[in-house]
């Protein structure tokens, strides 16, 4: 039923037709703006106190239920997927780009913002603001959206540009258009598809942070005005929880690209992250593990080898195999992908199992040298998997062994490296 004027009856409950959608009785009364005539003649003056009381309680909830969704989804939880804590805004977007040079092993990146999230960077001759430099030294500079640049159009239109040594990729979400990130490598025409994908992804990712920050910014500002009404703070927790709808896709894209570039980097021909994955998921029904466990297992085979992203190219490129010293590198490197994981919400679960997949069943691997039962089931399951794997996949250095040979090796070496039950599962699985 549709009620032109709004701000009739009690002004605690005339507010929207859908304001008590699910509530009692009463309130329902109320929500309908019957006007004034029923709390006069209907309604005690006891009952409407209670009535009232009772709206307190509901705001206090919806505040308690914003603090948590604040304090969840804070800027250190959302924007740290690529492992920096510096103070400064300089230092942070400085560090992201220094990440992605890293990643993708290009000469250059720069990152621009619109003044609008510029933060006191912005210089008001520019409406792309250069916040942060792989090469660490940033002038005040930036682009005019009118001028014809590769940054500006790119923001304009919102599309991934390259010429000339240059991509830029756009950083925007559903929400907002934020800036613009853009690489530089002059012997590069074309960036490898997976690595550009894994760009665009990232960009996806910190549009959709950012503009949930400036969400959570508002929200804070809501709870902090004592007149604020309750439905002005449930339209704030409409338009959080889709944000976070928002920020948890462009998580998980983000963490499927990276598990591609990965494997791009690491020049397997086929997916082996996905291979893992999906052999560690057989091995967990084979087993009988509940769903939830099944899923999260799957979603650590996919990034357990995620810190490869930081590795340079050509250690995976030589037709040898790894030097000791690069062998070490290898380990060390694999703390990174952990902390790329710590803070995605969503996968926090996984850490443990990506954690101490090098373990080794009789307590000779590491970084902890985790025996046996102390080890997480799951990473017992990736381990096993992972191996196999790599085992019957053609490699730089070795062409691809026969399933019976890589299982085979795996049973002479379960209770050193491997978990046996572990083993023995694989094995019903590839019958």
């Amino acid at each position: 039923m549709e009620n032109k004027d709004k701000n009739t009856g009690v002004s605690l409950f005339g507010q929207s037709e859908e304001y008590f959608a699910g509530a009692d009785p009463i309130e329902e009364i109320f929500a309908l703006n019957l006007g004034d005539f029923m709390s006069e003649h209907l309604i005690s003056e006891d009952l409407a106190k209670k009535i009232g009381s009772n709206v307190q309680d509901k705001k206090k909830r919806l505040i308690e239920q914003l603090k948590e969704l604040v304090s969840i989804y804070s800027l250190k939880n959302t924007l740290c997927v690529l492992d920096f804590e510096k103070k400064s805004d300089y230092a942070i977007y400085t560090a992201i780009a220094k990440s992605i040079v890293q990643m993708l092993e290009v000469e250059k990146c720069n990152i621009y913002l619109a003044k609008d999230y510029a933060r006191g960077m912005a210089n008001p001759d520019f409406d792309l603001v250069l916040v942060g430099s792989s090469v660490g030294n940033i002038r005040r500079s930036g682009y005019k959206l009118g001028e014809k640049s590769i940054i500006s159009v790119c923001f304009v239109e919102c599309d991934t540009i390259s010429a000339d040594g240059i991509t830029a990729v756009p950083m925007s979400s559903n929400a907002k258009k934020v800036g613009v990130i853009a690489i530089e490598d002059k012997e590069a025409n074309l960036i490898e598809k997976s690595y550009l994908s894994l760009l665009e992804s990232m960009a996806r990712l910190f549009a959709a942070s950012m503009a949930l920050q400036g969400e959570i910014d508002n929200t804070n500002h809501l709870m902090e005005d004592s007149e604020a009404l309750e439905s002005d703070l449930k339209h704030s927790r409409a338009e959080l929880t889709a944000q976070i709808g928002d920020l948890c896709e462009y998580q998980q894209g983000f963490v499927e690209h990276l598990a591609r570039a990965v494997d791009t980097k690491g020049h397997y021909k086929v997916s082996h992250s996905k291979n893992t994955a999906e052999l560690a998921r057989k091995i967990c029904k084979q087993i009988g593990l509940n769903e939830k466990t099944t899923d999260l297992i799957y979603y650590a085979g996919l990034l357990q080898n995620i810190g490869k992203i930081m590795l340079p190219e050509e250690m995976f490129t030589s037709s040898r195999k790894f030097t000791p010293e690069e062998l070490v590198i290898m380990q060390k490197q694999s703390n990174i992908g952990v902390n790329l994981l710590m803070n995605i919400n969503f996968l926090s679960e996984v850490v443990p199992y990506v954690t101490y997949q090098k373990e080794r069943f009789d307590g000779s691997g590491a970084p902890e040298g985790l025996k046996g039962m102390s080890i997480p089931f799951g990473s017992r399951i990736i381990a096993v998997a992972d191996a196999y794997c790599a085992m019957t996949t053609d490699r730089p250095y070795r062409k691809a062994m026969e399933p019976k040979q890589a299982l085979e090796i795996l049973r002479e070496e379960a209770s050193h490296k491997w978990d046996p039950d572990v083993v023995n599962a694989l094995a019903e699985v590839i019958k």
